[in-house]
């Protein structure tokens, strides 16, 4: 949850080990990062595929008193900035676009 809100680095499993991503600040649930050369090798193919990381962000539960204050005020901050915080909400100028029939 804060990973994807804040971007950072997380380990993935592979086949061969682990590997490290780069979660850009932001990050919704469905986001594919690809990782070139750590799938599995083709079967005419001499060298390794890409493997592909799906994201889940996982919403927390079970929270302690004080990360419900924290959460309720963060959720407070949030609706004083406006709609600019919600990634499906529309643009002003989709708004617009949407006015004219475009």
């Amino acid at each position: 949850f804060s990973k994807a809100a804040l971007g950072g680095e997380i380990e993935v499993p592979t086949l061969g080990g682990k590997a490290a991503i780069d979660i850009p600040e932001g990050t919704q649930t469905g986001k594919q990062f690809r990782l070139r050369g750590k799938g599995i090798k083709g079967v005419r193919g001499s060298y390794p595929g890409d493997l592909y990381c799906h994201i889940t962000v996982e919403t927390p539960v079970k929270l302690t008193e004080h990360q419900k204050k924290l959460l309720k005020e963060f959720e407070e901050s949030l609706s004083k900035g406006g709609g600019k915080h919600q990634p499906s909400g529309e643009s002003w100028t989709d708004k617009l676009k949407g006015f004219f029939g475009a």
